[in-house]
């Protein structure tokens, strides 16, 4: 139950909208444009993060089976 919790608190800790500043040249007239056809990619980052939410606390799993090591 705590890692689902932990899990749930960095997905909306990641997903709070954050303001950022930048400096702001306004003598250049240069434009750049990018297409990325309707797709969000920021989702598919946060669905990777949450995937790999679930390996955290691996080393609990762990048996030792060597024979001999007590």
């Amino acid at each position: 139950m705590t890692r689902v919790l932990k899990a749930l608190t960095l997905t909306a800790l990641l997903a709070l909208p954050v303001s950022a500043l930048a400096q702001t040249d306004t003598t250049s007239t240069t434009t750049t444009t990018t297409t990325n056809n309707g797709f969000d990619w920021g989702w598919l980052g946060l669905a990777g993060l949450i995937g790999l939410a679930g390996l955290a606390g691996g080393s609990r799993r762990y048996v030792d089976t060597a024979p001999g090591r007590r």
